[in-house]
């Protein structure tokens, strides 16, 4: 196996192919195989979380006639998106913004070249029904589970910090999305943060409550972020632009059919129909291009981080974003 197939092996251990044939495949093989066949085709390798993107661009039809190479990558959070980027095994990565910092302040190099606009509510803390904790006052004591440097290690800080409470007055449990359902559904831990579909999915199918939302707290923002290896070749770069604006194009799409895309999401990804379709409507998102308040609020997380010491120094985040790049044709 040569180095970038053991990079790959190594960063995608839960990551699924889902090129043109849609069929699962051993990352390694999957490289060695597709670039070999298209040969002086650009290609772009795309890491996705959930099928954010893919369904959304796959639903609409916006991939059609395409004159690059997609290769996708499905993760279950942003921190193997961020660790992928890292390496260079993935060209661009969908990961949220307190991530992205989050690692690029601890030697990323990747830059944020398009943010998604959200409605921040389904970033979470979740509890069983059953749960004495019925508000973000009640969490003292208590153990959450999380990936840590995620959106939901901003949102808890963020949550406990409204209250008047202290990281040590709770306990942290570094855990990603399904190990942190499996710990609280088996009363391990006290309560899960985490994102859409995984909050639509908590909610629906095992009747989890919301007891702290993003909104007030959380940006909402998530970046598409790409390698400097990807935005210094020009004929990726090129590919990237055209990629961001299919993307615009298709969320256009997408806000105008939201049941028939919410059933599309929930096809693509697996997920039953009433959480594809609840995870998708009640984010009222957009595309938008970087711009001054994207990185002014950027700039807020990361010295957010630093407060609470999540990030040792002082962080600019100017470099970790690139403002060359459009959402629309004009």
């Amino acid at each position: 196996m040569n180095h970038y197939g053991k990079i790959l092996l190594g960063v995608f251990t839960t990551a699924i192919l889902v090129g043109c044939t849609k069929k699962e495949a051993s990352p390694e093989h999957a490289q060695a195989s597709e670039v070999k066949a298209n040969k002086g085709q650009v290609v772009l390798n795309i890491g996705d979380q959930k099928g954010n993107m893919r369904a959304q661009l796959e639903a609409s039809g916006a991939l059609k006639n395409v004159s690059y190479k997609i290769n996708w990558y499905e993760f279950p959070a942003a921190a193997p998106v961020a660790e992928a980027l890292k390496v260079d095994a993935i060209d661009i990565g969908y990961l949220g913004d307190a991530p992205f910092i989050f690692a690029n302040s601890n030697g990323g190099t990747a830059k944020a070249i398009a943010v998604y606009k959200a409605d921040p509510y389904p970033v979470a803390i979740l509890v069983p029904q059953n749960s004495p904790i019925k508000s973000a006052k009640d969490l003292k004591g208590k153990s959450l589970a999380f990936n840590k440097g995620s959106i939901s290690h901003l949102l808890t800080l963020k949550a406990l910090e409204q209250q008047g409470l202290k990281p040590e007055d709770v306990t942290f449990k570094f855990l990603p999305p399904a190990d942190g359902k499996l710990a609280v559904a088996n009363g391990s831990v006290d309560a899960w943060v985490v994102w859409d579909p995984y909050t639509a999915y908590a909610e629906l199918k095992d009747h989890f409550r919301v007891v702290v939302n993003g909104r007030g707290l959380y940006s909402g923002y998530t970046f598409l972020a790409a390698t400097d290896k990807s935005l210094k070749d020009q004929n990726k770069r090129v590919a990237i632009q055209d990629f961001i604006y299919r993307l615009k194009e298709s969320q256009a799409w997408a806000g105008q059919h939201g049941d028939e895309f919410g059933k599309a999401y929930a096809k693509i990804t697996g997920l039953p129909e009433d959480v594809g379709i609840k995870a998708f409507k009640r984010r009222n998102a957009s595309w938008e291009p970087i711009d001054n308040e994207v990185i002014k609020v950027s700039q807020g997380t990361a010295d957010f981080y630093t407060k609470y010491k999540l990030i040792d120094k002082k962080f600019d985040v100017t470099s970790s974003f690139d403002t060359g790049f459009k959402v629309e044709q004009k």
